[in-house]
């Protein structure tokens, strides 16, 4: 009884975990827009519509942190500066669909 609990919190821990970075607004949009292909900061706003260069900042550099996408600066000239997911950012492309198609059936869009 006691392992089984032991897995309990050990999967509770790792949910949590797991949505303390992809529970945030627009990392899933950011995750799924590099799944693309590699990506611009620009480019990333384009197609996250609605956020900030702050918010896309932030959020590009936490998700970095995690270890689901990459930074990587040429020196150019000019500069430029491009994203990509990483093998863990790539493995979350198929959660990510399975959640949608999961939400599509199963939650009702409440209209406000």
């Amino acid at each position: 009884m006691a392992d089984a609990e032991a897995e309990i919190h050990a999967c509770d821990a790792a949910v949590t975990l797991a949505f303390s970075v992809l529970g945030k607004r627009w990392n899933g949009m950011i995750v799924s827009s590099l799944g693309g292909g590699p990506s611009t900061f620009v480019a990333l706003r384009r197609a996250v519509a609605g956020i900030s260069d702050t918010v896309l900042s932030d959020r590009l550099a936490e998700l970095a942190q995690a270890g689901l996408v990459a930074r990587t600066v040429d020196a150019g000239p000019p500069v430029t500066v491009s994203y990509t997911l990483t093998a863990s950012g790539q493995g979350l492309l198929p959660i990510l669909d399975q959640l949608g198609a999961w939400a599509s059936v199963n939650l009702e869009r409440r209209s406000g």
